[in-house]
């Protein structure tokens, strides 16, 4: 996954400025139809009778990677929800900041009655 720039400007503004960085205490994990990019300008799925809501979703951090450490699952979509091809991590349940994104390995289209699912282990942030 890659950082925001949000996430990069509070990093270096703390590491660097000296300025505190208060990390959210909540994590959400959005899905987009199209790229967020660094500004977090990509479409997120809409939320107007879709039964979509980003989902809370926990990290493990071993060295220089976090791992998601348990699965994150989507109620059961009551409208279609488009062509998910990214996900993100934000600070808030809505509106909010991006904090990390990344593109799936493969698109996956999520129609009516489908459940979208991030098994636990399946979303890595690895700073090198």
């Amino acid at each position: 996954m890659s950082f925001s720039n949000h996430l990069e400007t509070e990093i270096l503004d703390h590491v660097f400025g000296g300025n505190a960085y208060t990390a959210p205490g909540t994590l959400y994990l959005a899905l987009f139809t199209s790229n967020p990019d660094e500004d977090g300008s990509g479409t997120e799925v809409s939320t107007s009778g879709t039964a979509y809501a980003r989902q809370t979703v926990t990290f493990t951090v071993s060295g220089n990677t976090a791992t998601t450490d348990a699965a994150v699952e989507y109620s059961t979509a009551t409208a279609n929800f488009g062509t998910v091809t990214h996900v993100g991590v934000m600070d808030a349940s809505t509106a909010g900041n991006l904090l990390a994104y990344a593109a799936l390995t493969s698109s996956k289209t999520i129609e009516t009655g489908d459940v979208f699912r991030v098994p636990a282990g399946d979303l890595d942030i690895t700073l090198d």
